[in-house]
């Protein structure tokens, strides 16, 4: 069993796709896990792992569940223990443009966040529509709650307060494409996150995903994702970067 664990900590496994929404399969499922162990003069160990999850409830509903897991140990010391889940319920999302609400939930062991959750309804519009290549660009609107460990901030106007309430606005754009014969795919999600109070609170992400299929249902990915935080605690980064390389292996 230990020996089975270390293979999976060195050697790095994707096992997921991104799914879409206006796909017209009911039920679509994924999982990936993502790690690496090293051990001697330097001690370190990372895991990762994703479910996405996708239904039709009912002939014209959609919900999507996404849910990822991040724990990071150097030498023995916890640096993340986080957890995101992110839920949508789509209405008519066949069409061009349909509307949607959205509920996130996550924990962030660095940068200190006990709890956030953020509730709130837009809509989507596909760009491009076809069954391989998409693109889709989304405007929602949310009432986050954010509950920090600490009350000191980088901006010192939000100082002695541990819990962050706003109203924000959220701009997603995501996509996939087939190129060269499908002898590349790529993908990419990106968000950015204002707060419709607070003009110095705000946050963006971007990822991008190469894979290089082997064979139907199996590729060698590379993943690269970068996020920006403007509000944290006092002498943390605003910034994270990761990159990550493994497999894809997707039933869909």
């Amino acid at each position: 069993m230990k020996k089975a664990l270390l293979y999976f900590l060195i050697f790095p496994t994707f096992l997921s796709a991104q799914i879409n929404e206006s796909d017209s399969l009911k039920v679509k499922a994924s999982l990936s896990i993502t790690g690496f162990w090293q051990d001697g003069n330097v001690e370190t160990l990372i895991l990762r792992g994703r479910t996405d999850f996708s239904i039709k409830p009912w002939e014209k509903w959609v919900f999507k569940n996404t849910n990822s897991y991040v724990y990071q140990e150097f030498g023995k010391e916890k640096a993340d223990a986080d957890f995101l889940s992110l839920n949508f319920l789509y209405f008519n999302p066949e069409r061009r443009f349909y509307p949607q609400v959205l509920g996130v939930v996550s924990t962030n062991f660095r940068r200190e966040i006990d709890l956030r959750y953020l509730v709130g309804a837009g809509a989507t519009y596909q760009i491009l529509d076809k069954k391989d290549n998409w693109l889709k660009a989304s405007l929602t609107f949310e009432y986050e709650e954010t509950d920090f460990a600490r009350g000191v901030f980088n901006n010192a106007e939000y100082n002695g307060d541990q819990s962050i309430n706003t109203f924000r606005s959220t701009i997603w754009l995501n996509g996939r494409y087939e190129l060269f014969k499908k002898k590349i795919i790529l993908t990419h999600e990106t968000y950015f996150q204002p707060s419709l109070q607070q003009s110095d609170n705000y946050r963006w992400q971007g990822e991008i995903g190469i894979d290089l299929p082997l064979w139907n249902f199996l590729s060698f990915k590379v993943n690269y994702r970068h996020t920006f935080e403007s509000i944290v605690i006092e002498n943390q980064e605003r910034e994270d970067k990761f990159l990550t390389f493994g497999f894809t292996l997707k039933s869909f």
